[in-house]
């Protein structure tokens, strides 16, 4: 299994919890990302807390798609605000 399959796995797996339950612990992990330690144990932290605020992030971009309330598609093509971190 490559590590395409294994990260659409962990996605398939992440979605299906609720975003009340990830909410919850988010804040812990915010908690745990904020007191910095080079450890293995706040580099997971880190990708937990990132996990659950995407899914967050996904549901308020579908949400809002599924409403018509976000904002109207451009006109012309916008410059990404994501940048890749190396």
């Amino acid at each position: 299994m490559g590590i395409e399959e294994v990260l659409l796995g962990l996605a398939d797996r992440i979605l299906d919890f609720d975003e009340a339950s990830l909410a919850q612990l988010q804040e812990k992990y915010l908690k745990k990302v904020s007191e910095f330690s080079p450890t293995r144990d706040w580099e997971r932290a880190i990708v937990v807390y990132f996990l659950i605020n995407s899914v967050r992030v996904k549901n308020k971009i579908f949400n809002e798609k599924v409403k018509g309330s976000g904002p109207p598609e451009p006109t012309k093509p916008t410059k990404s605000l994501l940048k890749v971190v190396k």
